[in-house]
């Protein structure tokens, strides 16, 4: 007599931000159903929640059309990993965490096998190509979106759709008070206190972090008083951070392994574009958005994309609640400009917290993780709708 197999789930997760949704998602899966198994790609994250990782992601985590076009023959072995372990695994569900055309590619394959595919992370279509939500909904039983405006673009095409709530709402929770933040890390609680977030890539370190350095050398020229201070990504390493702050004249203190306190600390921020702002809003610091890409990536980005905006919080919200410089507009003395209002305009500074305040009500209450368990559960005829 066989023994009937735990039910399996294949995780497809290729950059660090889908690394950490997995996790949780894992996580939470298993306190619902612990004989539940894991298994797939991506990277450490998931494997300290458990994860079987049989392919890691941090080989293919890259970002922008001449990005991809250097690793393009990773990824491509990558992708045929990835479909040799679906068909001799053959899971009971897939679960694609972003990585949009790479997990588009291998859930098409998916449902071409029988399995079902579940897409947590909706592709930007309310930015660009809108068209493409009818191309994902060929290719999955599901999608899984994590902000509320995203469910109706999928319900025009009749696609499966959940909204589940943003990751990030659950998991920026500082261990202390603003004031309590700048003693543990020994900064003076009457002098400003601005971070620098330049990123969790290497290419984003590369070209960010000499542009925040420069800002910070105007700001500590024009305010010898301001405190500056860099939460050091799990991703980038000690030397390529100490290769550009050797460099610079500009004290700054770096801090690992709490980023969300090194924020709360802070009375402005200048950050990079990406998730890392709605954490940054979420904990209700005022900031500049800044981003630079190659420029064959920036050239295409500009005429395919729709959204007026590139950051988070002013895409929640529908209108430009944060200052973005991109590309040519990110320079030291445009970032140190924004700061310095953000420091010595009050009122600008009180209207950015309100508006912020805004997008944290929009993101919600949380339970991302949980309400992704019970829809993967739903999905696997292990829990009822809930």
């Amino acid at each position: 007599m066989s023994i009937p197999r735990p039910p399996t789930v294949l995780f497809s997760a290729g950059e660090s931000s889908g690394d950490q949704h997995a996790a949780n998602l894992f996580l939470a899966l298993k306190e619902r159903q612990p004989d539940i198994e894991g298994i797939g790609m991506g990277g450490a994250k998931m494997l300290q929640a458990g994860v079987d990782i049989r392919y890691d992601s941090g080989q293919i985590g890259v970002i922008g059309v001449v990005e991809v076009i250097k690793h393009y023959g990773e990824i491509r072995r990558a992708l045929a990993f990835m479909k040799r372990l679906l068909m001799a695994e053959r899971p009971d569900l897939l679960v694609c965490v972003d990585y949009k055309e790479f997990n588009l590619k291998l859930a098409r394959f998916a449902k071409q096998q029988g399995i079902k595919v579940l897409f947590y992370v909706s592709p930007q279509v309310w930015a660009w190509r809108a068209g493409r939500v009818k191309t994902y909904g060929q290719a999955i039983d599901m999608m899984a979106v994590i902000f509320p405006f995203e469910t109706a673009y999928y319900e025009a095409e009749q696609v499966p759709v959940r909204y589940v709530g943003h990751p990030s709402v659950d998991k920026v929770h500082p261990h202390y008070t603003k004031l309590a933040a700048r003693e543990h890390f020994g900064l003076a609680a009457d002098k400003p206190v601005v971070g620098l977030l330049p990123g969790s890539r290497r290419n984003e370190i590369k070209r960010l972090l000499p542009v925040m350095l420069a800002a910070a050398a105007i700001l500590q020229a024009d305010m010898p008083d301001i405190q500056l201070v860099l939460p050091q990504a799990d991703s980038i390493s000690d030397d390529l951070l100490a290769g550009y702050l050797s460099q610079s004249p500009v004290k700054i203190t770096v801090i690992k392994n709490q980023p969300y306190d090194v924020i709360q600390s802070c009375d402005a921020v200048m950050t990079s574009s990406g998730t890392v702002t709605l954490e940054v809003a979420l904990l209700l610091v005022p900031m500049v958005i800044t981003y630079k890409l190659a420029a064959f990536t920036y050239f295409l980005g500009k005429r395919l994309v729709k959204t007026p905006f590139i950051g988070l919080p002013n895409i929640v919200l529908g209108k430009r609640i944060i200052k973005e410089l991109i590309q040519d507009e990110a320079t030291g003395d445009s970032l140190a400009a924004e700061i310095k209002k953000i420091l010595t305009d009050r009122a600008y500074a009180d209207r950015m917290r309100n508006d912020l305040t805004l997008v944290k009500t929009q993101l919600g209450q949380g339970g991302g993780s949980n309400n992704m368990a019970q829809l993967v559960l739903e999905m696997l005829g292990l829990a009822r709708p809930g």
